[in-house]
This record gives structure tokens, sequence and C-alpha cells, in this order.
């Protein structure tokens, strides 16, 4: 009874090692076969999923959450701006400085920005704020805030009260670390007039030099394309779209009209791709969006200050995200597609 006790102790026990074993292996498989750190937004890369994004639309609703987000800042308030000129906005940065909060705000010069800006940098300067002015040279067009080293937000529009009920733009919140810390580094760089590389995070896409990665995303187009841009001035993008359509993708571009993209669009057309407009008296399309495939699960979206142009993606202080997540690609696809819906072919 005793011997037959331990061959049935040693079998279970076999059993058990076995299992263990065969559980181990799982584990290390699934470990090894998860696509962590690999490209998601290069051409036929494997899908990996990107950190969770929470999403605005204007002008449906308001900028009041960056007002929120400024009054809540416990420590420290960041800011790149391209034109600010939201005087609730910089009341509420000035009364978080005058609160004990280090507050540093980057402000485009180029051009006509130190002018378009000095109203805003000069009484921000008078209520503590730290305010620089970037470097004439290069215009910085990105548009986006860090609140207490924690969270990024990322728009593509300015932060100018005027425009806020007639233009279509997009915010949203990222709270990925990588990407916090990569905005951070960049800024600091900008605010100190530093030429520090650009900070690569989770799913930042920074310019200059995010022509390829934009043309990738579109290149990797099975089925259905949505787009939404204030310009059309560059041959990259513009055949990465007609090449798209010339391989049975379903190409939908809507824009507001204007002469300048006439040719662009026209050529765009005859290469098959969906164009509309809308006329410059209503919505006013100031996003800068791209959506591949969108009704999939390889799903993959673009939302950035980076316009479709030379000067935009390859010399441009520009900063944009991409992300598969979910709810931001449905939004996005409800979006451009109703848009598209008020446009029309005739231009």
């Amino acid at each position: 009874m005793t011997k037959q006790w331990n061959q049935q102790r040693k079998g279970a026990g076999r059993l058990r090692r076995r299992r263990r074993f065969a559980f181990a292996l799982v584990v290390v498989l699934a470990i090894v076969l998860t696509p962590i750190g690999l490209g998601v937004f290069g051409t036929n890369a494997a899908k990996a999923a990107t950190p969770p994004l929470t999403m605005w639309v204007l002008p449906q609703s308001g900028t009041g959450f960056l007002d929120s987000a400024v009054l809540h800042a416990s420590k420290s308030i960041d800011l790149s701006m391209y034109v600010l000129s939201d005087q609730a906005f910089e009341a509420d940065l000035v009364a978080r400085a005058k609160a004990g909060l280090f507050v540093r705000v980057v402000l485009n010069s180029a051009y006509d920005g130190r002018s378009e800006n000095s109203s805003a940098a000069s009484y921000l300067k008078q209520g503590g704020v730290h305010v620089v002015f970037a470097p004439s040279s290069q215009i910085f067009h990105a548009k986006y805030l860090i609140i207490d080293n924690k969270v990024l937000y990322v728009g593509t529009g300015n932060l100018e009260s005027y425009y806020y009920s007639s233009t279509r733009d997009f915010w949203v919140e990222d709270r990925s670390a990588s990407d916090v810390q990569a905005a951070l580094s960049t800024f600091g760089a900008d605010f100190s007039g530093s030429s520090a590389p650009l900070a690569d995070g989770a799913s930042l896409l920074w310019s200059p030099g995010s022509t390829s990665t934009l043309v990738n995303l579109i290149g990797d187009a099975k089925h259905s394309l949505l787009v939404e841009n204030e310009e059309m001035n560059d041959t990259s993008i513009e055949s990465a779209l007609e090449g798209a359509a010339s391989r049975g993708v379903d190409v939908q571009v809507v824009m507001t009209y204007s002469s300048e993209w006439r040719t662009a669009l026209e050529n765009l057309r005859s290469a098959g791709v969906h164009v509309r407009v809308l006329p410059s008296s209503g919505l006013y399309i100031h996003a800068k969006v791209i959506c591949t495939d969108c009704a999939s699960s390889d799903a993959r979206v673009f939302i950035g200050s980076e316009n479709f142009s030379v000067s935009s993606l390859v010399y441009n202080r520009e900063l944009g995200v991409l992300s598969n997540f979910p709810s931001v690609v449905h939004d996005v696809r409800s979006v451009v597609l109703s848009d598209y819906a008020m446009g029309s072919s005739n231009f």
C-alpha cells in the first residue's frame, strides 16, 4: 500500500511539474511574442497598443478642459504655443504663477509671431510667468501643454478665443510617462535655447523630420484613408495619397477651400482621391489628422500641428501624436466623415 501510494504521489508530482512547466512556457511565449517596443507606425509594422488618450473636438467641446487643467495644476505648467491671444487662459496662467507654481511659456516669434504674441508675453511676464520667444530663424508651430510633469496635452489649434467657435480642431490628453518626459525634454531645450535632439516618446511625432512617418502611415492603409488638413502643399504627402488611391484604397480628403491648394486638389482628384471642400465662410478646417483603415482593428490615427507643407514637415517645430486607441479612432472617423459629408466636390 505504501509503495503504491508513493508511486501515485510521484506521478501526481510529475503531473504538477509538467503543468507548471507548460504554464511557464505559455507565459514566456506570450512575453516574447507580445509586440512591445516594435515600431507601430512604419510600413507593415506589427500592431502594438499605444497609450490611452482622451480627445476633445472643437468647436463642440470648447477649451474649458485646458483652463481646468491649468487651474488644477499643483506644481508646474509648461506651454509651447504658436499664437496665444486667449485672455482668459492667460489670466489662468498668471493666477497659477502668483499661487507659487513654476510656469514657463515658449511663444513663436518667426514671421509675425513676435508682434502677434507681444501682448500676451507682456501680460504674462508682468504676472510672474517665465516667457521666452522662440528663435526667429524657426517657426514654432507646435501647440502643447504639460501639467505637473505628468500630463501632456497636444493640439491642432492655437489658443485664440476668436476662432474657437468656427474652427475644426482636435486636442488629446496623453498620460504616457515616456511621452510626457520626451515633451519635457524638448520643451526644456527649446526654453533654454539649446539645440538638443528632439526626444522620442511612445507615440509622439516631432517636426522637423516628420515626412517619412506620415508617408509610411498613408502607405500602410489597406482599405480606407480619411484626411483633414489646413494645407496641401507637399509633394511627398500628395504622392502618397495618390499612390493609396491607385492601389484601391478609398481615400477621402476634406479641407476648407483655398485657391492656393486648387492644383494639388485637382491632381489628387484626377488620381482617384475623393476630395471635398468646405466654403471659407463655414466651418474652417484647421485640424491636421490622418486615419488609416478606421473601421478595422488595424486602425491608426495621427493628430498634430503638422500641416501638409514642406515648411511644416521639414523645418518647423511641430508636435503630433500617433495612436490606435479605439475611442480616439472612433471619434476621429466620425468627425471627419461628418465634415466630408458637408463638403462639396465642386471647386
